[in-house]
């Protein structure tokens, strides 16, 4: 979706790194995070300034080969400790590769433990929390709450195109991804904002360890683009197209009212009802518009990914998030031609009831 904006943009993000260049591991040796870029340090403190999603000031900035390295990297920190295997935990549904990192190295520092709804182990833990979350979109909170626990939270999608902005977030280890930020999957770059001084290192021990620190090259062009998304706010009200986040938030707009088009159509679907929230960043309200579609199948139709499919259109079970597979996720991110292409297939589906109304009118 992303795509278009930044071909308008030409030029303006860049980057010509010569042969010579960029050649040592260090970029700031004095740093905590010494293969932090300092510009691209400078442009994360900047769009959160300018956002105001989340405090940075006096957060330690780790740098990361996208938020999943990072969260590995948390789950190390954390637990590294640990007189026992620590619990993790997210509350259901939850992103669907929490299970599956947490479990891949079967390490003996940390082990999944499911739906943070049922968790009732007792020891110490980890928390998960996204919010908002993937893959239904809902403002999180922590649902545990007891003695032993840590936080993580994942607000990759804590970002004024998808969601109100209504306080900088000021938890203790906080994750973020240019990914979810701009679109920029490929440049696989995420940070952490981390309160702890000795969770900070570990951390950054940790991606020490497994890939001797983050591409510099990725570093710079991230820090180009965050760069550009900041001064595009400043040059013509945030709400304009003209704006890196107008033309998100605008784009998501009009994608989730096709959708939701489609789906009171089709009496098979639903989807799920956000409450507005006054947004600060755009000084006004609006009802969250979340990256994925959590589409739930009725009409007595159990495996709805399954359904799907044989109409043309590929989903993500909700058995991959700990729910029924009832549920699918789809993305609401993709080039528009695969958009509208999804739209138009998914407004063909009629339910039984449905159809014998129109069939009466």
């Amino acid at each position: 979706m992303y795509e278009k904006y930044w071909q308008r943009m030409g030029d303006k993000t860049t980057v010509v790194i010569s042969g010579w260049q960029f050649t040592s591991y260090f970029s700031d040796p004095k740093n905590l995070c010494w293969f932090l870029e300092p510009e691209l340090a400078e442009e994360v403190v900047r769009l959160h300034r300018v956002v105001g999603n989340a405090i940075t000031k006096d957060y330690h900035i780790v740098v990361g080969t996208g938020s999943s390295q990072l969260f590995q990297a948390a789950l190390y920190a954390l637990s590294s400790d640990a007189s026992e295997p620590m619990s993790v935990v997210s509350a259901a549904p939850y992103y669907s590769s929490y299970p599956v990192i947490t479990d891949c190295l079967k390490s003996g520092l940390y082990k999944w433990e499911g739906d943070a709804q049922a968790f009732d182990k007792s020891g110490p833990y980890i928390e998960l929390v996204t919010s908002p979350n993937n893959p239904d979109g809902f403002v999180r909170q922590s649902v545990v709450n007891r003695s032993g626990g840590i936080l993580v939270h994942d607000l990759a999608y804590y970002w004024p195109q998808y969601t109100p902005i209504t306080t900088p977030a000021d938890h203790d280890l906080m994750l973020f991804t240019v990914s979810k930020t701009t679109g920029h999957a490929g440049m696989r770059i995420g940070w952490a904002l981390v309160k702890d001084e000795i969770i900070a290192r570990k951390i950054v021990k940790y991606i020490e360890l497994s890939t001797i620190g983050v591409s510099k090259d990725s570093q710079l062009r991230a820090a180009k683009v965050l760069r550009a998304v900041s001064d595009s706010c400043g040059v013509a009200h945030p709400f304009k197209e003209e704006t890196f986040f107008g033309f998100s938030h605008h784009s998501m707009e009009s994608r989730w009212m096709l959708l939701r088009e489609a789906v009171n159509r089709s009496g098979i679907f639903s989807l799920p009802e956000f409450t507005p929230g006054f947004c600060n960043f755009w000084n006004r309200v609006f009802e969250p518009l979340p990256a994925f579609a959590w589409l739930k199948c009725g009409d007595g139709i159990e495996d709805c990914e399954s359904f799907l499919r044989g109409h043309k259109i590929w989903t993500r079970s909700g058995r991959y998030f700990g729910v029924s597979p009832s549920y699918v996720r789809i993305s609401m991110l993709d080039r528009d031609r695969t958009f509208n292409l999804f739209v138009k297939r998914l407004s063909r589906i009629r339910s039984q009831r449905r159809m014998r109304l129109e069939h009466v009118d």
